[in-house]
């Protein structure tokens, strides 16, 4: 693992546990072992670095929700907790803290989401065997909001979701 990706899983884990405001360049140097000057020189600014976290959550997370069915997405999303922690979206809380007048990370929760709910849309679409935009846009204000919720009431919060779904998507069959 080069430098760069030293840092940037550091920092992620940094980021995910104390948030981006509260996490210091100083804490960032310490975490990944190099001074400031070298921090900089690989990843530009702390705006930058966050940038580059989200955009390796990002492809972790994608690659995880590579399904064909609803139920299999929650099931993911409940495995996404257990291993990642239970502390809602970093996407929306990075830009919650920064407001959204931070280019690169408003960028890259623009994207994330949309690839999110594109992704969303071909998993009802697999598992219905035709496509409900409908349908799509209320499973992912149920994924949304059991990420969210998970924060307090753990996985239980996802398995409720994974019901709600479930019910759903029977509906629609």
């Amino acid at each position: 693992m080069d430098k760069t990706d030293a840092l940037t899983v550091a920092a992620e884990r940094l980021f995910d546990t104390n948030g981006y405001t509260a996490t210091g360049m100083d804490r960032l140097t310490q975490a990944a072992g190099m001074s400031s000057r070298t921090l900089y020189k690989h990843v530009g600014s702390k705006a930058a670095l966050m940038g580059r976290v989200l955009a390796k959550r990002d492809r972790r997370f994608m690659q995880s929700i590579e399904l064909q069915s609803v139920d299999a997405l929650f099931s993911a999303i409940e495995d996404w907790i257990r291993t990642e922690g239970a502390r809602g979206c970093l996407f929306l809380r990075s830009l919650a803290e920064t407001g959204g007048e931070t280019p690169e990370i408003a960028a890259a929760v623009t994207a994330h989401k949309t690839a999110f709910q594109e992704r969303i849309h071909k998993i009802v679409a697999a598992d219905l065997g035709h496509e409900d935009p409908v349908l799509a846009d209320q499973i992912l204000v149920l994924a949304e909001g059991a990420t969210h919720a998970a924060v307090y009431r753990g996985v239980a919060a996802v398995s409720a979701a994974r019901f709600a779904a479930g019910l759903l998507v029977d509906a629609r069959r």
